[in-house]
């Protein structure tokens, strides 16, 4: 998740990901130097612990905990080493989460290599993913045969929390450093090249697949590509089809960055939207090498700008509808970043259609509003993915400022939550990361209508479950009748 590619997010990230690439963004660059103790039991085991279901028959009744909720996030590829062959660890850990004060997970499914953890057979099931040990990643494989979705079902469920599934959206396979090669279907089958994103670079516009071995990362899919949107709304109805599934997140539900999509597929579906061909192609759109928008604004930009949104948005109504057609109870939301004043970048328009954008950003058109897709949604995840040292504040790069301004756009269309990512943050100048965690809390569910937390392997990892549990509980009793 969250997991963007802007210019202004990468203005507080470039020191990370200068030493350490990360091809999730949620996987630590610090080695995973011991399991954090058990906090809430005897002996690292479960009060009153559970015998793990890895079947799909789940009958708990789920009630968490009243006022705002508290949701955290799972990363695939992070949590692997722990979960990937452990129904116990799954149970174990789900425990502990609730135990902590949080209502709800968001356990990631379709991590951004694009193969699945759920039941599909659309594409294949995820058999190894990276994941960061010592100084460099190895592949961690999976043996196990039961149903990963399932399970963390039953053990949420079990110990009352509701769980929601993460999906990672426009995306088809991995390029790995250090050796460990690629994933995903982008690269199993040379038939799929045209579904893969074309980037508009100095060099010319380039299909993402003809990029050099040193372009390590995810490669994005085209969401103009018809296909490409007939094979997600395809998995996106099986994932519904988990009867006792409370919700599906869509992440990485955007383009990779400006530089995308300039295919032939997208530039046919743009000048149908502006109902005029383009003959300075792409010039008079952005031009070759862009990577932030230039000071004059070349012809058709801004309407361009405003058909990426169209073209999100679109799918994302494509999506509720097919996941609301197999299960109308599920919930049906998106993770954001929280810099709406730059994520046009990113092509997505997440405030309501009730907000005008273009009354406070130069960028926008006046249609550029009714792509607004909030109203879409059930409710949204927002990353305030701000530095340790910006935790309270009014405006975006600030922990409660981005829940603040996310309320200004959102304007009561959904409920929205917010939080930090407490693993990737820039640390500078602060001493006691501890009561930083803490204060996210207070921060971001006073400002949001709830409380949302990257990832818990980071929790883990930095062993940072009494802070959290420190600031849920300082909310709680503050808010308690």
């Amino acid at each position: 998740m969250t997991k963007m590619k802007n210019t202004a997010l990468k203005s507080l990230i470039v020191a990370f990901f200068t030493g350490c690439i990360a091809l999730s963004f949620s996987a630590s660059c610090n080695s995973k130097s011991y399991v954090p103790p058990w906090e809430w039991g005897d002996s690292g085991t479960v009060v009153n612990p559970v015998v793990p279901d890895t079947t799909g028959n789940d009958t708990t009744v789920v009630n968490p905990v009243s006022l705002k909720p508290r949701f955290i996030w799972i990363d695939a590829s992070a949590n692997f080493p722990d979960y990937a062959n452990d129904s116990i660890a799954i149970y174990n850990d789900m425990e502990k989460v609730a135990a902590t004060g949080f209502t709800d997970i968001v356990v990631d499914v379709r991590p951004s290599m694009g193969d699945a953890l759920f039941q599909t057979s659309h594409v294949d099931q995820v058999r190894e993913l990276d994941v960061w040990e010592g100084s460099s990643y190895r592949f961690y494989q999976r043996t196990a045969t039961w149903d990963y979705l399932q399970v963390f079902i039953n053990a949420g469920h079990a110990a009352g929390l509701r769980v929601h599934a993460g999906f990672n959206t426009f995306v088809g396979g991995n390029h790995y450093p250090y050796g460990l090669g690629e994933q995903g279907i982008l690269f199993r089958d040379e038939s799929k090249k045209d579904w893969a994103t074309c980037v508009n670079l100095d060099s010319g516009i380039t299909n993402v697949m003809d990029i050099d071995d040193s372009d390590y990362g995810t490669k994005f899919l085209n969401p103009s590509n018809p296909d490409v949107v007939s094979f997600l709304l395809d998995l996106l109805r099986d994932l519904a089809s988990y009867k006792d599934l409370d919700g599906i997140v869509l992440d990485r539900c955007r383009y990779d960055d400006l530089a995308a999509d300039f295919s032939d597929i997208s530039r046919k579906a743009f000048e149908n939207h502006i109902g005029r061909n383009v003959t300075n192609w792409p010039d008079d759109v952005l031009a070759p090498g862009t990577t932030s928008l230039p000071s004059v604004y070349p012809t058709y930009m801004k309407q361009w700008l405003e058909f990426r949104a169209k073209t999100i948005y679109d799918f994302v109504s494509e999506a509720r509808e097919a996941i609301k057609s197999v299960n109308p109870n599920i919930k049906f939301a998106c993770y954001v970043g929280g810099w709406y004043s730059s994520y046009y970048g990113s092509g997505v328009n997440w405030a309501s259609n009730t907000f005008n954008p273009s009354i406070y950003y130069r960028w926008a058109t006046s249609d550029y509003m009714k792509y607004g897709y909030a109203e879409k949604l059930d409710y949204i995840l927002i990353g305030a993915y701000a530095s340790a040292s910006n935790v309270y504040g009014n405006g975006e790069w600030t922990c409660q400022g981005f829940c603040k301004v996310a309320g200004n756009v959102i304007r009561g269309a959904i409920p929205y939550y917010g939080g930090p990512d407490i693993g990737n943050w820039d640390t500078t100048g602060v001493t006691d990361l501890d009561a930083a965690v803490t204060s996210t809390v207070d921060a971001c569910i006073n400002a949001a209508d709830g409380y949302y937390v990257f990832d818990l392997i980071h929790v883990k990892d930095y062993d940072y479950w009494s802070a959290l549990k420190a600031g849920i509980g300082a909310y709680i009793d503050a808010n308690s009748n």
